[in-house]
């Protein structure tokens, strides 16, 4: 834990992060349960400027008279959730992993309402490719900087293999002629988890292209920069793919089997207006299980040994493993 009394004892924040988050996977998901509060998304610009400056004066070795452990440690929960690490710029608040599940339940809803037509089918997939895009490159490694031209390219790739996928699939259930009602309705309510995982995987992968040409920023046990690696850019863009498979898994599977079940009960069925509600409320809480849990599957801070890397990162350092920002 942060310790106010022993000033002699400085860590970097990366550091810390490591010896407190990285470790197992329950530690990483109490890490990012705390990162994906939505009550971060109110932090005014003065607050966040106030933490900013605590952390810095602790890094420092100097703190004001009286500040407590908690006050550190939820300064630099609002630092991570507002605040890139690579950049140290403010993201964007649709697009930061505090706002991935108030901006895009919404749009999840959309996807799974039932009797979707042709339309509405490329709409709601447009939105959701059009989010996941902006999220993926809002919080990309951003070591190296990213062209106009290959965020286009990457998000017309991305939107246009959700629809491709999504529409194909659909057309496919229409034309299954001995399926029962029934099920054919489960199965159309399904069809978004395998469009949207594939498209997401395209997203990440195309959104985050530039990684893979020109590498990620590579560090010693210093902080210091040893080099550009284009395998740990391979590596964090297939760690990143992998969770963005797993995050839709429980969202598009779960709430259609419990809908389908819930419509019978006699209540919902004398209480029409009530069902997208519950849809969405059930659409809610998935979500906001399912991402914090996703998204800690893989370190943020990844470590990677040198000798796995390009021999010209091996020659530039006596370090055995080194650290680089994988990206969420």
């Amino acid at each position: 834990m942060f310790n106010s009394q022993r000033r002699e004892s400085i860590f970097t924040e990366n550091e810390l992060f490591f010896c407190l988050f990285q470790g197992s996977f329950l530690g990483r998901l109490r890490h990012f349960i705390d990162i994906i509060d939505p009550s971060t998304l109110f932090v005014s610009e003065t607050r966040l400027k106030e933490c900013i400056k605590l952390l810095d004066d602790y890094k420092q070795g100097f703190l004001p008279a009286g500040v407590t452990d908690l006050q550190l440690w939820e300064a630099q929960k609002i630092k991570q959730a507002i605040i890139h690490p690579d950049t140290g710029e403010k993201i964007f608040m649709p697009f930061r992993m505090s706002g991935y599940v108030p901006f895009g339940t919404p749009i999840v809803i959309g996807l799974l309402l039932p009797n979707q037509t042709v339309v509405s089918t490329i709409i709601w997939q447009w939105l959701n490719q059009s989010h996941n895009a902006c999220v993926n490159y809002a919080n990309r490694n951003a070591t190296k900087p990213t062209p106009t031209s290959k965020f286009l390219q990457g998000y017309v790739g991305a939107v246009t293999s959700a629809v491709s996928i999504a529409v194909g699939l659909n057309v496919l259930i229409q034309k299954a002629n001995k399926l029962s009602p029934a099920t054919r309705m489960i199965i159309q309510r399904l069809v978004p988890f395998p469009a949207v995982a594939s498209a997401n995987i395209c997203n990440v992968g195309l959104m985050r292209h530039n990684e893979l040409s020109e590498g990620v920023d590579v560090l010693d046990n210093n902080g210091n920069v040893v080099g550009s690696s284009k395998i740990a850019a391979r590596h964090a863009i297939m760690e990143t793919a992998f969770t963005r498979v797993v995050l839709p898994m429980p969202i598009f599977v779960l709430p259609p089997i419990i809908m389908s079940y819930l419509e019978r009960l006699r209540f919902l069925q004398s209480h029409r207006r009530l069902l997208l509600p519950v849809h969405s409320f059930v659409c809610l809480v998935t979500f906001g299980l399912s991402l914090p849990v996703a998204i800690s599957l893989f370190p943020q801070i990844s470590q990677i040994e040198v000798s796995r890397l390009e021999q010209e990162i091996a020659m530039a350092t006596d370090c055995k493993v080194v650290t680089y920002n994988k990206g969420l």
